[in-house]
């Protein structure tokens, strides 16, 4: 349970570069909100969008999701890890290719860190690839004092596509 023992929102970030990308955003989301304790909200659409960081590997396929859920911000990142690794994930490489990558974003407005987990994630402003499918679901939601949307006008969104 959270600490207040209510139902909190989150934004979980999900990309896949390798084998059937779009099935593996969808198994994840299965996999992640299987059971009663995470409910899934909202879905993005899908986007196709260039590797970040190590560039040299194939494109990826990224969307974000809205739920709801009695889990403490560690344990929804724990659920995260755990669907990761029922679905295969080695982690060979540091923003290398992966079949699946499941990151925590927001947690209501909670702001957190330590050595496992920070919130709100502390890239999401300069990432369109994690930008563009959150505005899809929460285009107000604000961050660092500015909304999604905004954040996402003022950064460069180069080769970020949705796939419809």
């Amino acid at each position: 349970m959270n600490d207040n023992g209510k139902t909190s929102d989150a934004f979980i970030a999900l990309g896949s570069n390798i084998g059937d990308k779009i099935a593996n955003i969808d198994r994840a989301i299965t996999l992640l909100t299987a059971g009663d304790d995470v409910r899934l909200l909202a879905r993005s659409r899908d986007y196709r969008t260039p590797p970040w960081g190590n560039t040299d590997q194939d494109w990826f396929v990224n969307a974000c999701i809205g739920v709801a859920t009695h889990l403490s911000p560690r344990d929804l990142l724990r659920r995260c890890l755990r669907t990761e690794e029922r679905m295969g994930r080695k982690r060979a490489e540091k923003w290398g290719p992966r079949l699946i990558d499941l990151d925590v974003l927001l947690y209501g407005d909670t702001s957190f860190a330590d050595a496992e987990l920070i919130l709100p994630h502390p890239h999401i402003t300069v990432r369109a690839f994690v930008l563009a499918p959150l505005s899809d679901i929460a285009p107000d939601v604000v961050i660092e004092g500015k909304a999604v949307s905004r954040w996402l006008e003022e950064i460069d969104k180069d080769g970020v596509e949705p796939m419809e």
